[in-house]
């Protein structure tokens, strides 16, 4: 049966996503794993939501290992783990009625070294090539019990429900921190802020060449949910991911400075940004950098910062990317592109076609070029000096045949004086209901339509 199950893995086609694309995009290879398969229980795994499961998993990869590689097959059951290190030629496959849940115990995720400013991801590969997530189980990670809360952004119940996990709070009682929990879990750091900076993400894939993540639910990520980065080769098919509304950091999809990646047929509600894509400081020792050949397609987005994102880091650049036949609906902003100085990179065939949004809080359309990073507790952040290198430059974006019901401002662009920043085309566009219907800067922005 489990072979069964790997050989019809491996019989994937998405070259039919590649079809009349307006501008050339580099497709992505299948990714093959071994037709080798463990299962979890082979290996002392228990599935009764307490036993411990880390040490059955690195054993269960271990196996493959030796053998080229595999599939480790999790049954119905709520698997309790810490972290999980993938290695080459390795599949994680969570069943339908299955959940893979990380422990609270945040002792479980420090490094070996110590040096490292976060604690390991929940599951992690670094310099690995073909690895992959598949199935259609859940994967929890666990992440009330690392992240900070503002009470602005919950009910009284909520913030009752917080404070009886124990937790210390801050700013005058408009910040709670999971600090101290009545469960005995350890505190990392000297204070809640320093724990804080810690947290990190589900899923962080660094270096990795083939990557596959397909039909598994992600949820309650600590930070970012599913966030490869200088990686090459990245499919992302079908998959689900989801946390509270008002989760912090609670990105959903993060494609950091990535080659050759397809997104397609997945659901986001989210509390943080949706389909993101960031570019950071050039690495001379990394994969790839710079995110490239990107095709993202047929995704539903609801609760998220922004259904589409680029930014705000860009700085090594955003080329030949697509986006097409997506829905928005509950959406912060629709089409977001954030950045500013010290952050910004430029943008070069950028195709956005037949999006459709609903019920947008905020802007359908944003360019904006003085975005800030303010992280929870730490609300003083400023501006780069102007003076600073890596200016924004939102270019060749061409935004065609977009509908949306529901907006507070149709097409927002504000540029930096000075600077040419945004030089964008937006056409066969249709905002209606929107409380404005636009707010554009046309000293520093440049917007066709």
């Amino acid at each position: 049966m489990l072979l069964c199950i790997a050989l019809m893995a491996s019989a994937r086609d998405y070259s039919k996503y590649y079809q009349n694309l307006p501008t050339e995009v580099k497709p992505v290879a299948e990714v093959v794993i071994p037709d080798n398969a463990v299962s979890i229980t082979d290996f002392g795994g228990v599935g009764d939501g307490q036993t411990l499961n880390t040490e059955a998993f690195r054993k269960a990869i271990s196996s493959l290992v030796k053998k080229g590689g595999g599939r480790v097959v999790v049954p119905q059951g709520v698997w309790l783990t810490g972290p999980i290190s993938f290695k080459d030629n390795i599949e994680l496959r969570i069943e339908k009625n299955a959940i893979v849940m990380f422990s609270p115990d945040k002792s479980l995720y420090l490094d070996k070294d110590g040096k490292s400013s976060r604690v390991e991801p929940c599951i992690k590969a670094s310099k690995r090539k073909n690895i992959a997530i598949t199935g259609e189980g859940i994967i929890d990670g666990n992440g009330a019990q690392w992240r900070p809360v503002k009470r602005s952004k919950v009910s009284d119940v909520e913030w009752k429900r917080f404070k009886q996990m124990g937790g210390v709070e801050r700013n005058n009682g408009q910040l709670w921190y999971p600090w101290d929990l009545k469960d005995g879990s350890p505190n990392l750091g000297d204070t809640p802020e320093a724990q804080e900076k810690r947290r990190n993400d589900l899923v962080r894939f660094t270096d990795c060449e083939n990557i596959l993540i397909e039909g598994v639910t992600f949820q309650n990520s600590p930070r970012f949910h599913v966030h490869p980065l200088n990686s090459r080769n990245i499919i992302i098919d079908g998959i689900t991911v989801r946390c509270p509304w008002n989760a912090q950091n609670g990105d959903a999809i993060d494609i950091s400075d990535c080659h050759q990646v397809l997104i397609v047929n997945s659901t986001v509600d989210a509390g943080d940004d949706g389909l993101c894509m960031k570019s950071g400081k050039y690495k001379e020792n990394s994969l790839v950098n710079g995110c490239e050949d990107i095709l993202i397609q047929d995704n539903t987005v609801f609760h998220a910062h922004g259904g589409f994102v680029i930014g705000s880091e860009n700085v090594c650049g955003t080329k030949r990317l697509v986006v097409r036949q997506c829905r928005f609906s509950g959406t912060d902003t629709g089409l977001r592109f954030k950045s500013g100085i010290g952050r910004g990179g430029k943008t070069e065939k950028v195709y956005i076609s037949d999006i459709v949004m609903t019920d947008i809080n905020d802007e359908a359309i944003i360019f904006q070029c003085d975005y800030v990073d303010r992280p929870a507790g730490r609300e003083g952040a400023t501006a780069a000096d102007p003076k600073d290198q890596f200016i924004p430059q939102f270019h060749d974006i061409n935004i065609n045949n977009v509908v949306c019901r529901g907006a507070g401002t149709g097409i927002y662009a504000h540029g930096i004086e000075g600077y040419d920043c945004i030089d964008v085309t937006i056409k066969n566009t249709t905002i209606v209901n929107a409380k404005k219907a636009t707010d554009i800067d046309d000293k520093t922005a440049k917007v066709r339509r």
